[in-house]
């Protein structure tokens, strides 16, 4: 590079905060990193406002010698690639350009792979590692924890089973090693071309789960699809906000003729359907994970079959669940403010439906002010 050195820029970065999730590097900003949910500057002498070739060099740094990605750049003007500071930290990396120039996110990946008890989730999601086919689905926006809640279900597999693993990613995230189970990577552009073409070849590898990065297409749900009904245990991931959701999302993706086939297959298959939110914490330090959890149960499958209608919806199944280990988000959150784990005006803007969390949460203050917070946060536009 002309006039400074990657590693030590990022490892000035990275110095900056504890907990840092993603470094950020746009045209017209300076270098950023986020901490918590909030972008903060990193001075970087000569790099107050980065020009356009500053992101080209760190880009193209970044890629080093892989052609593919290079060509997957020019081609589809993005690039997902991994990226390593040696015995340090390791990144899963975005390159896109916007408005002609190029921008880069760099994902922090933690060296260790997480717990569900370090990851504050419900420990009953254990369970999960004892399923022997169906779907699994983690959902939620980019940055909600999805990848990390995954690991820590694959590694406690690794931990418990005698298994065949393989992981199809874009890319690679999180390293396992071999325990009981024995488990073969995959990343997309390096080892596969596509994930429909990895999760056919999977089917012929004998694996016991199979943990596919994202269902992004028609293809892909299909073969996943066929797998969990071939007697295979999937994971994979959907960037959709809550469970209900998640159902509209991949029943859409067919054609209106094959719904009622699709909603009585998926009906069938899934097994768990986990949404995540990361909310920040009321102390201020760091952020903690709301979850959604939609179980298989005779009801929510009906549910699924034969779709949502008044009085029968997977809301009312999850609200209704508690004892099956189901839960909803604005539940979650209701506790969460209740304890002050985080604060009310947080959990409102995290809430599904903040109209119906705000009657729940009444008794908390005087009446004027639950008036004076419903205007500022639901009425106000």
């Amino acid at each position: 590079m002309p006039y400074f050195d990657l590693p030590p820029m990022i490892s000035k970065m990275l110095s900056v905060a504890e907990d840092i999730s993603d470094l950020n590097f746009t045209v017209g900003r300076p270098p950023q990193v986020e901490v918590n949910g909030k972008l903060l500057a990193v001075p970087i002498r000569g790099m107050e406002s980065l020009k356009p070739y500053h992101t080209e060099i760190i880009a193209l740094s970044l890629i080093g010698d892989n052609e593919e990605a290079v060509r997957r750049l020019l081609q589809s003007g993005s690039v997902d690639i991994s990226y390593s500071l040696p015995n340090r930290v390791h990144f899963r990396v975005n390159i896109f350009q916007q408005r002609g120039y190029y921008s880069i996110v760099m994902r922090v990946i933690p060296s260790k792979v997480p717990t569900l008890i370090t990851l504050g989730l419900p420990p009953h999601l254990g369970d999960i590692a004892k399923l022997r086919n169906g779907i699994v689905l983690l959902t939620g926006p980019t940055g909600s924890g999805k990848s990390s809640t995954l690991a820590a279900l694959i590694d406690q597999i690794n931990e418990e089973m005698q298994y065949h693993i393989i992981t199809i990613e874009d890319p690679i995230e999180f390293i396992h090693q071999h325990k009981r189970s024995t488990i073969n990577q995959r990343e997309l552009g390096n080892d596969t071309p596509s994930f429909a073409l990895a999760l056919r070849a999977a089917m012929r590898q004998a694996p016991k789960v199979i943990l596919l990065g994202e269902m992004r297409d028609l293809e892909t749900i299909e073969i996943a699809l066929e797998a969990s009904e071939t007697g295979h245990l999937v994971f994979s991931t959907l960037h959709t906000t809550d469970a209900a959701k998640t159902i509209d999302r991949i029943v859409g993706v067919f054609p209106k003729s094959e719904e009622r086939v699709i909603r009585t297959r998926l009906a069938q298959t899934f097994r768990y359907i986990i949404a995540q939110r990361l909310i920040p914490r009321a102390d201020g330090h760091g952020r903690v994970a709301a979850v959604e959890i939609l179980k298989s149960t005779p009801r929510t499958r009906e549910y699924i079959e034969r779709g949502e209608s008044e009085g029968k919806s997977l809301l009312d199944a999850m609200n209704d669940g508690q004892l099956e280990g189901m839960q909803t988000f604005d539940g979650v959150i209701e506790q969460y403010i209740r304890n002050g784990i985080v604060a009310h005006e947080d959990g409102m803007m995290f809430a599904t439906n903040p109209h119906n969390l705000l009657l729940k949460l009444s008794g908390l203050g005087s009446s004027d002010d639950i008036k004076d917070f419903a205007h500022e946060t639901i009425f106000k536009n």
